[in-house]
């Protein structure tokens, strides 16, 4: 159902929309209300742009903060890495019980890590945001 409705607009734009309607685009009321669909459209669309932005913006910093933490973490596990390489001697081929050992305590740490990101527990708490200690 069409609503008659009778509006004044500037005589600029009032002759921009007669040379419109000339063409094969359609009437003044075709074109109006065309416009105006497209202009409430882009306007509810900009009220939820700016609803999502403060959330946007606060997942971008989460993420950079997460980014940050990773190589924080890969940094100083190669820092390790390379620290106990370098400092450890290797076994000996002929030492069966010391690499029966070593195996057994990998299969420990892997497991604990497991439990650990299993539970949700970590070895290190977050850094309290004033600095207080708990």
């Amino acid at each position: 159902m069409k609503i008659r409705q009778n509006l004044y607009i500037d005589r600029e734009l009032s002759d921009a929309l007669e040379a419109l309607a000339v063409g094969p685009r359609g009437n003044k009321s075709h074109l109006v209300n065309d416009a105006l669909k497209d202009w409430l459209a882009r306007r509810g669309t900009k009220e939820v742009d700016d609803l999502l932005k403060v959330r946007l913006d606060r997942l971008t910093r989460e993420l950079a903060g997460a980014r940050r933490d990773i190589d924080v973490l890969l940094e100083s596990l190669s820092l390790f890495v390379r620290y106990q390489l370098m400092v450890t001697a290797p076994l000996p081929e002929a030492d069966a019980a010391a690499r029966a050992i070593g195996r057994d305590r990998f299969e420990a740490f892997v497991s604990q890590v497991g439990r650990h990101l299993a539970g949700g527990t970590r070895t290190l708490a977050p850094a309290e945001p004033d600095g207080a200690a708990s």
